[in-house]
C-alpha cells in the first residue's frame, strides 16, 4: 500500500477495485474528494486478457466524509464501500470495524 496521507488519523477510508493501465504508480483520479492510497501490484499479476488493463484497490475520502465533517452524514456509520486502514494489507481486501462504524467523538476517548 501506498499512503499519500497519514491513514492512523482516519476513522475510515472508502476503497474501490479500479481497472488501471499500469501495475505500479500513483494512478489518475477522478472523483469527488480526494486520493487518500493506492495498491501496487508486483510482477505477477496478470492483465485482463480482453482490456489489458490491472484490478488494483484505490482508496479515497469524499468532502463529507467524517474526517472532514465529523457531525454530518457519517457522524456514526460508515459508507457502504468505507474499510478501516488499519485493516489493509497487501492480499487482504481490509473489513470494518468498530472504529471504522462508530463517531469520531468515541475514537477519540
Amino acid at each position: 500500500m501506498i499512503w499519500l496521507e497519514d491513514v492512523a488519523e482516519l476513522d475510515y477510508v472508502r476503497q474501490s477495485l479500479d481497472r488501471l493501465p499500469t501495475r505500479r504508480g500513483k494512478p489518475a483520479y477522478h472523483r469527488d474528494g480526494r486520493l487518500v492510497g493506492y495498491a501496487q501490484l508486483g510482477p505477477q499479476a496478470k492483465p485482463s486478457r480482453s482490456s489489458g488493463t490491472f484490478r488494483r484497490r484505490v482508496f479515497w475520502l469524499l468532502p463529507h466524509d467524517r474526517d472532514s465533517v465529523p457531525d454530518g452524514l457519517y457522524a456514526s456509520g460508515a459508507p457502504a464501500e468505507a474499510v478501516d486502514p488499519t485493516t489493509l494489507a497487501a492480499g487482504s481486501k481490509g473489513r470494518k470495524t468498530e472504529r471504522s462504524e462508530r463517531p469520531a467523538q468515541a475514537a477519540d476517548l
